[in-house]
């Protein structure tokens, strides 16, 4: 059976996408939801990976960073979503569409661009 890839928002990202993700099956969490708002990144990205969660971004460049330190350190994470700004009705179907494609195994460690 296929894992759901399981996706963990920064605050950056608009609010309105979680519901849109869960309606096409994901389960998703915002940093609204685990109190975690103004929170360094590096402490975002321990709670993921904690989690086993995928990170949904639009902070490319700190986390780009943050992944190559990850990989540097020999640690693993859940797969980095770096999506630019659009409208969130269209990035929640493309976030879908790309991850569809995909697996909690397979995206470990994985840095993509949407």
């Amino acid at each position: 059976m296929k894992k759901v890839i399981s996706i963990y928002c920064d605050e950056d990202v608009d609010i309105l996408i979680k519901p849109l993700l869960e309606a096409k099956g994901f389960k998703v969490l915002t940093m609204l939801d685990e109190k975690m708002l103004g929170t360094s990144d590096i402490r975002q990205m321990n709670h993921a990976v904690e989690k086993e969660y995928a990170f949904l971004t639009h902070n490319r460049l700190d986390f780009e960073r943050l992944c190559a330190n990850y990989i540097n350190a020999d640690k693993n994470h859940y797969g980095v979503i770096i999506a630019t700004r659009r409208n969130v009705y269209d990035l929640a179907k493309r976030i879908a569409r790309v991850l569809s494609g995909y697996t909690k195994e397979t995206i470990k460690n994985q840095s993509l661009y949407i």
